[in-house]
């Protein structure tokens, strides 16, 4: 059976492929988006996961959303309302020492200098490093790389940014080579003495990424998420009112407003390919949705592995997709509470602060390597790092009144477990999801006997679910290998892949990872320049 004919086919609804459908739609494109779940918004959705309580499935904090794009597809029009943290983050580190980070240069010193007064002075300096190279890519990431073999004009754009990048000091030069090829370990050790305060900020260069400290191109994760803003402040993280799904359907409503069609329920079988130029999608159904180009928001690896007949690419060209370096490490689950953790170290079970922060368990260097190393040998880290976000405090309406939900993201999982065992294993998942509950509950020992109930998505889930390969939330890792011209792979860094009239949308093109919307906002403005269609810049 064959379906009305479309300018662009979107294969999955997740953030990116809802970005880049109203761009198009608003470029005068006539655009579907397919989701194969029942509700669009890939891993960025809020549901039910018990009676009365609410939270973000998948995705689970905002900062990095382009204010571009929040602005482009007035997503405040159509309903996204940030709450912001009034506190950063709170490391529980003993039962009588804690680090709880307020924004504000001064108050954050202050946090800082009861480990270390020396690193306290010390911050403002590693905060303009890092918002020097911020400030240079920052720019970067909404622009499309040049294209390896891509030709002239290629060259000249590449060398646009050479010399941008040469007109940087030789201390920014220096500082941007450390930061893209340096462990956060040692970008760290350069800078601070105290062990918690460094611990602090390495964090951020493993977060999402199935890596110690002390792994090569760490320091680059961690510059990665200082891009963000909230409410047009720098460096704030905040809450999507509603949970991460708000995000998604208010992205929904301004492509359908824009004339976009969303279909959910309609999973993609495969891109039909005709004369070599991608012509079209057949869903699992059987149906064919024929079309001047088909865009991927899928990552890379799943749409080469699965989504492209083998007749339709060279196995050589199709090699360095399938070999792109995927997993994350993580473990995603959210918790319904009776009451709020009372940590020793800061005790109190009424609203605080701190529990209206990021609660990071990772208080040592030591605590965040060998929590890789762990999982790296026994499948899953003994003492596993956990960013614990209790969304009612900002948001109420996720829980019943005087309950809550707390989002945990947990690392580290190896994305395969060792000696034959497995995640489709219900009893592997509830082992870990058990030690994790546990690991909070030596920091706040009321967690335990507060947890009603319980949601677990293990590494399989997320790939089952959202189809990220590996569990991986990048689409693919952020590694100076696969990072510019090179993501996903070289050669094909400016969303055109390999078969003609297809591209890529999605995490796993540039930027890269995080709920940004910047691949769907780039991706969209190269398909409507191919397409010879666009009737509005952006």
């Amino acid at each position: 059976m064959n379906h009305a004919n479309f300018d662009v086919a979107i294969i999955g609804g997740g953030h990116n492929g809802l970005t880049a459908a109203a761009y198009l739609a608003r470029a005068g494109l006539s655009v579907i988006v397919l989701e194969k779940n029942s509700v669009v918004g890939g891993a960025a959705i809020t549901e039910e996961f018990a009676p009365g309580f609410s939270n973000s499935v998948a995705s689970y904090t905002v900062s990095l959303l382009n204010p571009k794009v929040i602005a482009d597809l007035e997503l405040v029009r159509h309903g996204l309302d940030i709450i912001e943290r009034p506190a950063a983050n709170f490391w529980p580190i003993d039962d009588r020492r804690g680090l709880l980070v307020p924004y504000g240069a001064a108050s954050r010193r202050e946090a800082y200098a009861r480990f270390s007064k020396k690193d306290a002075a010390r911050l403002d300096a590693y905060d303009a490093e890092l918002g020097r190279a911020v400030s240079v890519l920052r720019d970067l990431i909404t622009r499309t790389p040049p294209n390896a073999g891509g030709g002239i004009l290629e060259l000249i754009k590449a060398g646009g940014v050479g010399r941008r990048l040469l007109n940087l000091s030789l201390a920014d030069q220096r500082l941007l080579v450390e930061l893209f090829t340096a462990s956060a370990a040692d970008f760290l050790d350069r800078r601070f003495e105290d062990d918690t305060v460094k611990a602090s900020f390495a964090f951020d260069g493993i977060v999402g990424s199935y890596a110690a400290p002390s792994t090569p191109g760490t320091a680059y994760v961690l510059l990665h998420h200082c891009f963000g803003e909230v409410n047009g402040k720098a460096g704030q993280w905040g809450h999507a009112k509603g949970g991460m799904g708000a995000i998604t359907q208010a992205m929904a409503q301004s492509a359908v407003a824009s004339g976009a069609v969303i279909r959910t329920n309609a999973a993609v079988g495969c891109v039909l390919v005709e004369g070599g130029r991608a012509s079209g999608v057949v869903l699992a159904t059987g149906e064919t949705i024929k079309t001047r180009a088909v865009a991927a928001n899928v990552g890379p690896k799943l749409l080469f592995r699965d989504l492209v007949a083998e007749a339709d690419l060279d196995a050589t060209v199709r090699a360095p997709f399938l070999a792109i370096k995927t997993g994350s490490g993580s473990f995603r689950m959210n918790v319904a509470l009776a009451e709020l953790p009372d940590f020793t170290c800061l005790p109190g079970r009424e609203i605080g602060l701190h529990h209206r922060s990021g609660i990071v368990i990772g208080p040592t260097m030591d605590y965040l390597e060998r929590a890789y190393l762990d999982a790296r040998a026994n499948g899953w880290s003994r003492e596993p790092i956990v960013e614990m976000m209790i969304s009612s405090t900002l948001d109420p309406s996720l829980a019943p009144p005087g309950k809550h939900v707390a989002s945990l993201f947990v690392q580290h999982v190896a994305p395969h477990l060792p000696g034959g065992r497995s995640w489709s294993d219900t009893n592997e998942k509830a082992a870990f999801a058990d030690l994790v509950i546990e690991t909070v509950s030596r920091h706040a020992p009321n967690f335990k006997a507060a947890v009603l109930h319980r949601q677990v998505l293990s590494p399989l889930d997320l790939e089952t679910r959202f189809g990220l390969i590996d569990g991986d939330i990048f689409h693919g890792q952020l590694g100076l290998g696969q990072l510019f011209s090179a993501r996903p792979v070289l050669g094909y860094g400016n969303y055109r892949m390999p078969v003609k009239g297809l591209y890529l949308c999605g995490s796993g093109a540039h930027p890269g990872g995080g709920v940004t919307g910047v691949p769907g906002m780039n991706a969209a403005r190269e398909i409507a320049k191919d397409l010879k269609r666009r009737r509005k810049r952006w």
